[in-house]
């Protein structure tokens, strides 16, 4: 299965998109008129398409000329997902997978470099309806992050360049009453000066933490003694009060 990004015409305007739902966390492309209507079959609205190999809910996010996005690609081809699946079973990822990011060129969709954060089988299972690639990665010009949820976070140069790693554990949040449910972490990262904040979700274990932007360390963590959940793909939005 192959995930499409797509590029619409106007969105080709010098506005920066770093993290889950844009600037603020708002979902809102200020100044903008993108078209409504499009498709992909007949070229319209549709300026170019670049295929990316694997399964993966995250979204795209946009700075200067480059395009990031992450993937987790299945060694077995049968690994699969399908919107019309249905219940809330687990699916079958008993294969090693590897988990890439990809940087693309906004204008022509070439791929300027990809990396592999990790390889093996997923340490956590998912939802039928998920992905192991949920989290939308996040970058303020200088660093790209991105969480690949129980396989770790990864902070990047924008040349590619690993910077750090770091292992949040097992990340499987799912039916707080049964702990053999895993349905996979989705919550994406966010960047708030120099620090990479993150929401941890999992049966044994559910926190929020902060990391150094330059060397990965740990600068504060929170444990959150509450029953987990599916996190879906939330950013946290930081108040301006905070800097008062």
């Amino acid at each position: 299965m192959l995930l499409l990004i797509l590029l619409l015409p106007l969105s080709t305007k010098a506005q920066n998109w770093p993290s889950f739902r844009g600037p603020n966390a708002s979902g809102v492309a200020e100044g903008t008129k993108p078209p409504v209507t499009w498709d992909v079959e007949k070229s319209q609205n549709v300026i170019w398409k670049t295929s990316i190999p694997g399964l993966s809910h995250a979204s795209p996010i946009v700075w200067g000329n480059r395009i990031y996005v992450i993937t987790a690609i299945p060694g077995d081809t049968k690994v699969s997902f399908s919107a019309k699946d249905t219940g809330i079973g687990l699916a079958n990822d008993d294969v090693k997978h590897t988990w890439r990011i990809y940087a693309i060129d906004k204008q022509t969709g070439r791929v300027i470099w990809d990396k592999t954060a990790y390889e093996g089988v997923p340490r956590a299972k998912r939802h039928v309806k998920a992905t192991q690639a949920n989290s939308t990665p996040v970058t303020d010009g200088r660093y790209v992050v991105a969480l690949f949820g129980s396989e770790g976070l990864a902070a990047y140069d924008t040349d590619g360049k690993l910077l750090w790693k770091q292992d949040l554990g097992v990340l499987n949040p799912g039916l707080w009453d049964d702990k053999q449910s895993s349905w996979g972490h989705a919550s994406s990262p966010i960047i708030y000066r120099d620090l990479v904040i993150v929401q941890a979700d999992g049966h044994n274990q559910s926190y929020i933490a902060a990391f150094n932007l330059k060397d990965g360390k740990q600068a504060w963590r929170v444990d959150r003694n509450e029953i987990t959940s599916w996190t879906d793909r939330k950013s946290t939005r930081l108040n301006s009060s905070h800097d008062q």
